[in-house]
């Protein structure tokens, strides 16, 4: 079960009101929500991740639902990782070469080229949901607003100079948090999600972190499969993070 202990006492939280969730079809979820008005040190944002937290812009939260614990928050112990054969192909593919990729930590602001990206991601993975029509506002609020540690990192083709794939990261006192990744959706045999993934936990291991934090596994839910994929994951259930089965 999702556990209920609360984040340092000295933040205030709040239990938003029930809304549809976005991951199970006919689910109302709830979130508990940091108020928006604390300011986060280094310190208390790195705990309320390692229990459990997420963070969306300004926003920081974690399920807190009536009768459901689906959402189980997932994390890779960067240091045990080793890819299986299609993660080992994949990274072989987009590592090198001309289609290989070239990863660039770029500064935390609005980019024409990321937010024309993000619109055809959301267009293509999300129909309907309402993200597609984001103007360049939502945009910023929704990825760039940030008042902790988090970098942008763009991945660019090393032939073409193509962008492909762009990444928002926090990092945390125990390793990095994966806020958003989106790419190209017109080459979905391409791999870019799973490479993604991987490049964080390769710069984890780069950089002494001992976790990457993928935020939240649904078992029942397809679009979530892809963090099972990875080995040496553990999820956190009952108060504890425990090797995954």
């Amino acid at each position: 079960m999702m556990e209920n202990v609360l984040p340092p006492a000295e933040l205030r939280c709040y239990a938003t009101a029930a809304y549809p969730c976005g991951y199970l079809p006919e689910q109302m979820a709830r979130s508990l929500v940091v108020a928006p008005g604390e300011t986060l040190a280094h310190r208390q944002y790195s705990a309320l991740v390692a229990q459990g937290f997420r963070r969306s812009s300004q926003f920081v939260y974690r399920p807190h639902c009536d009768r459901c614990t689906a959402c189980i928050p997932i994390r890779v112990v960067a240091a045990d990782f080793r890819p299986d054969r299609s993660q080992r192909r994949c990274w072989a593919r987009l590592a090198s070469g001309p289609f290989g990729l070239i990863a660039r930590e770029v500064p935390l602001a609005f980019d024409e080229a990321h937010y024309a990206l993000y619109g055809r991601y959301q267009h293509s993975r999300h129909p309907g949901g309402g993200m597609e029509a984001e103007s360049p506002q939502d945009y910023i609020d929704h990825l760039l607003g940030s008042s902790v540690d988090t970098r942008l990192v763009e991945f660019r083709e090393a032939g073409s100079g193509r962008l492909v794939m762009v990444s928002v990261i926090d990092v945390v006192a125990d390793g990095l948090s994966a806020v958003y990744t989106f790419f190209d959706p017109d080459v979905p045999e391409a791999g870019y999600g799973t490479f993604g993934v991987l490049w964080q936990i390769a710069k984890a291991q780069e950089l002494g972190l001992p976790y990457v934090y993928l935020g939240y596994w649904i078992a029942a839910c397809r679009k979530m499969a892809y963090k099972a994929r990875f080995a040496t994951t553990e999820i956190r259930v009952d108060g504890e993070w425990r090797a995954r089965a």
